[in-house]
């Protein structure tokens, strides 16, 4: 797997914060998108979408798993009823991996922990793995599923 050393800018970013059971994560997620067509944010290659991955829910027990599900902005998140909040995703230096298929099944984050990271002399940064959901939407088949991993470094 291709890992490049990359100069992530920071990022101010709607965000929704899930804490519970991954398999409800889409219910989570549900809500930053109501959100988002609600503000009128659709362009993709403006309005990134981002997780923030805070546990690991193959080690995490499920009523403790987090993670922030996220879309790049340009202003300020007024009050909402979804729930969403501004945050912002800090500049940082990032191994940065790819990963194509299933967001289920995500190797790209697993060779960077499992293999990458111990064998690369670098050491974790403070913020947790992120993810950059490249193509989203209901058009876009499983297999076809696009994701940047972003593992902060130190």
């Amino acid at each position: 797997m291709k890992v490049d050393i990359v100069d992530f800018p920071e990022t101010r970013v709607a965000a929704i914060e899930h804490l519970g059971p991954p398999a409800l994560e889409h219910e989570t997620a549900r809500k930053l998108i109501a959100w988002k067509i609600e503000n009128g944010l659709l362009d993709p290659a403006r309005h990134r979408s981002y997780g923030v991955h805070y546990t690991d829910p193959r080690t995490t027990p499920a009523s403790e798993h987090r993670v922030d599900f996220c879309l790049s902005i340009d202003g300020a998140v007024a009050p909402n009823a979804y729930g969403v909040v501004g945050k912002s995703i800090p500049a940082s230096r990032c191994a940065r991996a790819r990963d194509v298929g299933s967001r289920f099944d995500n190797q790209a984050a697993l060779y960077l922990f499992r293999e990458w990271l111990p064998r690369s002399g670098e050491t974790l940064g403070a913020f947790p793995i992120f993810f950059h959901y490249v193509n989203v939407g209901p058009g876009v088949r499983e297999e076809e599923m696009i994701t940047d991993v972003y593992l902060p470094l130190g």
